[in-house]
């Protein structure tokens, strides 16, 4: 019975045509891009193991109230663990994110978490045997080289610390795009996307509470501080992973990546536009340099297999495997 019905929810997702699917993730990486200025702020208040906890759990709830539906015949041990299993890699890449955030600019901090996209291929390899091409061991190493114009200050061989949590948060969300993958193929992904945001909450409240102080209510109750955290909850959080999980549920994981990676895009143009980043000339060949990777990690395959099979659009959409199979 749960089968059917997680069937019949992925059947009515599939009713839209294939670039919908790519429009929700572009959609996505607009809110997210503006997202890491309202972060870059609301951490200021409030601590990130909290932040990330209240952000997630209001999201969790609200998704909830809207999608209780999608829950029925979920609470058996496989739905609930692939949703824990989401929440805690989800929780993970958010709270380091915002740790180094609050020590680097929003706009290094969006190119540098961009770097998933070519952890993504190796991560693969670890885990589904799938060994990484020729080009993506050259889109990394081109990787490295424009991280170490963005990051390493001029004139020493030293990273910041902001800079190198972004760095591991970007291993975090790779791990979290295999998953949502593998995890879609077998479970409606609405109800996943509920779970994923209570449990990485959960996780998020009980770290904030037993190692992070708090603020105080006053803090908290500021207007701002509050329209920050309505952003974050309703956009960056409930609308956002909607549209990713279930665009990533029906686009290749290579073109879903790429997609997802023009977030850095848009966070270091919200990053100039409102918090004043000065872009310098080396920032912009290492941005340039990452973004080159990124585009070749996930085009040349892409295009090596279309000139070898030639299959349409629609075909590659529903028949590329995914990390599932």
């Amino acid at each position: 019975m749960e089968k059917t019905s997680q069937h019949t929810g992925q059947s009515k997702i599939r009713a839209l045509p294939g670039f919908a699917y790519k429009l929700m993730l572009l959609g996505a990486t607009i809110i997210w891009g503006f997202a890491f200025v309202v972060m870059k702020d609301a951490v200021d208040v409030l601590p990130p193991a909290q932040l990330i906890g209240v952000r997630f759990l209001l999201t969790g709830l609200l998704m909830t109230v809207l999608f209780h539906r999608r829950l029925r015949g979920s609470l058996n041990a496989g739905f609930l663990g692939a949703g824990l299993a989401l929440g805690a890699v989800t929780f993970l890449a958010f709270w380091v994110q915002t740790v180094g955030l609050a020590d680097t600019t929003p706009g290094k901090n969006a190119f540098l978490t961009a770097t998933y996209c070519v952890i993504v291929p190796f991560m693969l390899w670890a885990v589904a045997r799938k060994r990484p091409t020729v080009v993506n061991v050259g889109a990394a190493v081109l990787c490295v080289a424009g991280i170490g114009l963005v990051s390493v200050a001029a004139g020493t061989l030293t990273i910041g610390f902001g800079d190198l949590m972004t760095l591991l948060c970007a291993v975090f969300f790779a791990a979290q795009i295999i998953a949502i993958a593998r995890f879609s193929q077998t479970y409606d992904v609405l109800g996943l996307t509920v779970y994923q945001s209570l449990f990485g909450g959960m996780l998020g409240l009980l770290l904030g509470v037993a190692t992070e102080p708090f603020p105080g209510l006053a803090a908290v109750a500021n207007p701002d501080f509050l329209l920050n955290l309505a952003y974050l909850v309703v956009f960056a959080s409930g609308v956002c992973y909607v549209l990713q999980n279930v665009g990533l549920a029906h686009v290749p994981e290579a073109q879903g990546s790429l997609l997802l990676s023009l977030e850095s895009v848009f966070g270091v143009i919200a990053s100039v536009l409102f918090y004043g980043e000065v872009v310098t000339g080396r920032m912009m060949v290492g941005f340039a340099l990452i973004f080159a990777a990124i585009l070749i990690s996930e085009l040349a395959p892409q295009r090596k297999k279309r000139s070898a099979a030639e299959p349409s659009a629609a075909i590659e959409l529903e028949e590329e495997p995914s990390p599932a199979a």
